[in-house]
């Protein structure tokens, strides 16, 4: 039975990113016979189910911990409790160069999933969701960012504005992206305090949000195609900062 504070993930990486955790406390841990020698090879040093409650199970009885979505268990689930999160008052506190990249309306689980894995792999320093956009308990978002849940600081936040106009008054940049801009964002001098915002596929930036934008820039594609999917628009962004960060 579920406590208040515990949900159930599924998925290889997912697992045993939440294992290697020491912030995250794992309640217990479904595997197959399989899986465990998976957990092993991939870990030969360290056992990462020492005082773990392990419990064995075939392929099907771990099915229905994947609900209604039908998501690849792979012969691995866990039940989880969430990590505390830092403010991002305090994490900004005597730190330079920091980027954030912040959703708003962004809702779908596979695309939150996918960002968030982006986000790790290129050093993306947060992401800054709304708490009521936010599936934070879901098995799809947890899948989807395969591990780097674990990985990266996620700032829920009631309220969108408040926090970039906090974040504006403590010298960092917003820059907003939209499609119909004419600025390419690679020809921005990615330096200082940065945050990246991005809108929904179908809606793009909320108005109310957009004024908050210093500047608006783009995604330079082929004319032809009209839009590209959140999830790889922000791994294009991405990417090019942490290559820009690298060479200063």
């Amino acid at each position: 039975m579920l406590n208040k504070s515990s949900f159930f993930i599924v998925g290889k990486h997912a697992v045993v990113e939440a294992l290697k955790n020491p912030k995250r406390k794992v309640l217990k841990v479904f595997l197959t016979e399989e899986s465990k020698k998976t957990i092993h090879r991939i870990s030969p040093n360290k056992n990462l189910l020492k005082d773990q409650k392990v419990f064995f199970k075939t392929k099907r009885e771990l099915d229905k911990y994947c609900g209604k979505d039908q998501i690849q268990h792979q012969g691995f689930a866990a039940e989880i409790n969430y990590v505390d999160e830092i403010s991002i008052k305090e994490f900004i506190k005597n730190k330079k160069n920091i980027t954030f990249a912040c959703l708003d309306n962004v809702t779908d689980p596979r695309n939150i999933g996918s960002i968030i894995r982006s986000a790790a792999s290129f050093d993306v320093d947060g992401l800054i969701v709304k708490d009521r956009n936010y599936p934070k308990n879901s098995k799809l978002m947890y899948k989807s960012a395969s591990g780097s849940m674990e990985h990266i600081n996620i700032f829920s936040v009631s309220n969108i504005k408040t926090t970039l106009k906090f974040l504006k008054e403590n010298n960092f940049w917003v820059y907003g992206f939209d499609s119909n801009c004419k600025d390419d964002f690679t020809d921005v001098e990615w330096k200082g305090n940065n945050i990246l915002l991005f809108g929904s596929e179908g809606y793009g930036l909320k108005k109310h949000t957009e004024k908050f934008a210093d500047f608006m820039v783009k995604i330079n594609i082929n004319r032809e195609i009209e839009s590209l999917n959140i999830s790889n628009s922000a791994a294009i962004v991405f990417h090019h900062i942490y290559k820009s960060k690298k060479k200063t």
